[in-house]
């Protein structure tokens, strides 16, 4: 053959080779050996124990109510039911310990996350009540009139 044929096809072939020895240094030797429960069987098993020690940086209603009964039983029976304590006090990592009092995030902003008024077409299955953000108490904060823990109230 000519060398205009062969010399494209020697780095073809050398590449393939320094990919293949690469990946032979590169990839864990438990990297696939998973089974096919997985997604395309890319998976190392020894990322099963590594997920398993992570620490959850969210603990859920449960871990709250142990120290906050009253506030997790008036949030349950309102219409933020289903809104976790952690959307609106942060995540619990390491509360009581460090930190050992939540930041409040208290702003207009987190209640517009789900009360701003959307100009998509009415859902009958929203149960959200929207107002419209540029016009409803524009200079007040949210919780001066409402309680979080309990809606239905209007007073904070």
């Amino acid at each position: 053959m000519k060398n205009h044929v062969l010399r494209p096809l020697w780095c073809v072939l050398a590449a393939i080779a320094l990919t293949l020895i690469v990946r032979h240094f590169m990839v864990p030797a438990d990297f696939g050996v998973n089974g096919e429960s997985f997604t395309y069987s890319y998976h190392r098993l020894s990322n099963v124990d590594e997920w398993r020690d992570f620490k959850a940086k969210y603990k859920g209603r449960e871990y709250c109510q142990e120290c906050h009964e009253e506030n997790v039983a008036e949030t349950s029976s309102s219409k933020h039911q289903l809104i976790q304590c952690e959307n609106c006090h942060g995540p619990a990592i390491d509360h009581p310990d460090d930190p050992e009092t939540l930041a409040i995030d208290t702003s207009r902003e987190l209640c517009l996350r789900c009360h701003a008024s959307l100009p998509y077409p009415d859902n009958p299955r929203s149960r959200i009540k929207a107002i419209d953000p540029n016009r409803h108490n524009t200079d007040t904060a949210c919780i001066e009139c409402h309680n979080p823990h309990n809606p239905n109230l209007e007073e904070g």
